[in-house]
């Protein structure tokens, strides 16, 4: 057992620890020898993730904050979490301000600059104009400042320009608001070349030099600008007692979001004092909101999508996806998965390898039926359109549709009316829990097949996300797939699995138990260690379980991905714990959990993470592997991790996190030469 004392110094905050994370993507951006449009990249992720961030959880807290009904203890307690992300937040904005810079003028060496509305000469001028009335007008539609009382009641997340005009002849002074039509027409607007550079422009500069054609028609003013952007609480109003439909609900849901306080501010730190007044009054800004003064340009999402310019040298060389021989192979793949498991590691292997195995599955006569879970679609989603066509064809097909997939909700509602006007029997899930587990069961007359992977089924997830997906006919693990879709359809039903790892089953306590079995061999002088890949540790009861077994000096490797509620490395404490973050070209996401257990060593791979809403609230799936070869694979795959000496972060609990040192490894690339080398000496056999 662990000390409450242990247990309270020793635990960081989910949500601070998910600062240290995302920190650790600006690192990434930071670092000379990533190539530049890729350090652009990693700048827009940053950007996003924190948007994202303060939509959610810290709209969360500070909800939490303001409700009556809270203990004071707890209510202190967030307020201490609030206060140290805001204090990360504004150091880690200047930190990011200053990558950014390094990155544009580095840029500029390469042939590639910005341009702003003042540094334009007169071809590139009369360019803009044209642009104006060939793309802006009619887009670019001002509102007076005076004309509205609630700023938040307009969409959050993009660029506003706050513009001030003063009438030239009578000085008299006039605001208004104009949203940059972003979405439209994209934020990097590449303009004539000049002086030998490939010029871009912010499209908030060109609205800039168009103010004047925007307001044309009145007085001859002068004209000031200044950017500032707000963040709402991305939390939705679900009215549970209304008489709708689930999807009903969920769709109004994601329209009451729209309607959310603001909790994050961020502006122009040259904005004029009395402007900054009339915006945040008309914002409603709290004490604890986040204000925070930038530089001139907020939304740097966007650069994710920065133009090239043709300068394809800036990017990483592209890899090639793998589709593994078995999958290209003129014999059934479903009489291959009965033979012998197969897997596929994307985007190493190329996900068609699955959309193979569905294709089959909608044309031969012996499948009867095809059941899946879908957690997030894509727009053109090729897995939608496999099972559309299988009902077509006379299959049974069941889509258990996970509607509060967050920020996919629109999506998900479009697809599941789009099935069910296709015959496909669309199933909402549970209500209370999230259906997260990502599974696919085949029946047929031949011998059924399931599918179990850590990852969505989704084709654009599936190019930059690195995911498993184990196909069996194994039939224990089979029937107990067929099990959890039956629990899915009837909630209430007793359920119990030998096999499969299931949320909110029992997978926490068995695994719980995985945990203790390798302290008692540690103790009785056996093999014992514990090696694992995971998005997320949180959850008290298993940060406490890791540290007992360190104590008991089992050795814990952990590749973790984001939050981590670990403080690796304390003496006496945790000195046997090790955690390495890995950020690269890819965003590592599958789950493996490999346990010595005393040398008949364990396999588990699946949809969870180690966090309260995991393993309470949705359903989750981890299944068993026994196949040798994936077994080596999984275990090669941490491995090669846990040795990352380029991108790997040793994640310390601290927010330093600094990267591993050693020769020069980096697990990414030597995962992908790898299966290279595999599929070319298996076609060459």
């Amino acid at each position: 057992m662990i000390s409450d004392q242990i247990e309270k110094k020793y635990y960081v905050e989910r949500d601070v620890s998910w600062m240290y994370f995302n920190h650790r993507i600006l690192t990434e951006a930071e670092k000379e020898e990533v190539p530049l449009l890729e350090r652009l990249s990693f700048l827009g992720i940053y950007s996003n993730n924190l948007d994202e961030f303060f939509r959610v959880r810290v709209a969360s807290l500070t909800r939490i904050v303001e409700d009556d009904h809270i203990h004071k203890k707890e209510i202190g307690k967030i307020k201490k979490t609030l206060k140290t992300i805001n204090h990360l937040n504004v150091s880690y904005s200047k930190e990011y301000t200053a990558a950014t810079a390094e990155v544009f003028a580095k840029l500029r060496e390469h042939g590639i600059r910005m341009l702003n509305e003042t540094q334009v000469n007169e071809e590139q001028k009369e360019w803009l104009r044209n642009y104006f009335y060939m793309n802006l007008n009619g887009s670019t539609n001002p509102i007076w400042l005076s004309a509205i009382d609630d700023i938040s009641i307009l969409e959050d997340n993009r660029i506003y320009l706050v513009v001030k005009l003063i009438e030239v002849e009578k000085a008299k002074v006039k605001y208004a608001m104009v949203k940059v039509p972003d979405r439209i027409y994209g934020r990097f607007i590449r303009i004539p070349q000049s002086d030998g550079f490939d010029n871009v422009m912010y499209l908030d500069d060109i609205v800039r030099f168009c103010l004047p054609l925007i307001f044309v028609g009145g007085p001859a003013c002068k004209f000031e600008a200044y950017s500032f952007k707000f963040t709402k609480d991305a939390e939705m109003d679900i009215e549970n007692d209304s008489d709708y439909s689930t999807m009903e609900k969920i769709a109004q849901g994601v329209h009451s979001r729209r309607k959310g306080d603001p909790v994050r501010v961020i502006y122009d730190k040259d904005m004029p004092k009395d402007m900054q007044r009339r915006i945040m009054k008309r914002l409603n800004v709290k004490e604890l909101d986040t204000l925070l003064a930038t530089g001139r340009y907020q939304n740097h999402k966007d650069l994710m999508k920065f133009p090239d310019c043709g300068h394809g040298e800036l990017k990483y060389k592209p890899w090639q996806r793998i589709m593994k021989p078995e999958f290209l192979a003129q014999e059934s793949i479903l009489d291959k998965i009965r033979e012998k498991d197969r897997f596929i590691h994307v985007p190493y292997h190329s996900f068609d390898g699955y959309i193979r195995v569905l294709q089959e599955a909608t044309l031969r006569p012996e499948v009867k039926s095809i059941k899946t879970t879908l957690y997030r679609l894509a727009k053109d989603s090729k897995v939608v359109k496999s099972l559309i066509c299988a009902a077509r064809n006379g299959k049974k097909v069941t889509a258990v549709v996970e509607l509060l997939a967050r920020f996919d909700e629109e999506s998900n509602i479009m697809w599941s009316k789009r099935m069910q006007e296709e015959g496909v029997n669309v199933i909402f899930g549970v209500e209370g829990l999230k259906i997260h587990s990502k599974l696919l069961l085949i029946e047929s007359k031949k011998g059924n097949i399931a599918c179990i992977g850590t990852g969505n089924f989704h084709e654009g997830n599936a190019k930059t996300y690195t995911d498993y997906l184990m196909m069996t006919a194994r039939p224990r693990i089979v029937k107990e797939v067929e099990k959890v879709f039956l629990f899915i359809d009837r909630p209430f039903t007793q359920v119990r699995f030998r096999e499969l790892l299931v949320s909110p089953n029992a997978m926490k306590s068995r695994v719980l138990n995985m945990i203790a079995n390798e302290i008692k061999n540690a103790k009785g002088g056996k093999e014992a260690w514990i090696k694992i890949k995971i998005n997320h540790i949180t959850d008290p009861d298993l940060v406490n379980a890791l540290y007992a077994a360190s104590m008991a000096g089992v050795k814990v490797d952990i590749l973790i991905r984001g939050n981590c509620s670990l403080v690796p490395g304390v003496r006496g404490i945790s000195d046997h714990i090790r955690c390495v973050g890995i950020i690269d070209r890819y965003l590592e996401h599958a789950r493996i959990l490999i346990f010595s257990n005393g040398g008949d060593t364990r396999y588990y791979l699946g949809s969870a993470d180690w966090m309260p809403r995991n393993l309470i609230n949705r359903i989750e799936v981890m299944t068993p592997v026994y196949d040798e070869d994936i077994q080596q694979d999984l275990l090669r795959t941490v491995d090669y991790g846990l040795r990352d000496t380029t991108n790997g972060h040793l994640v310390d609990g601290r927010g330093t996190d600094p990267i591993q040192q050693g020769a020069p490894f980096r697990s990414q690339e030597q995962l992908y030469n790898a299966y290279l080398n595999e599929s070319q000496e298996s076609c060459s056999h």
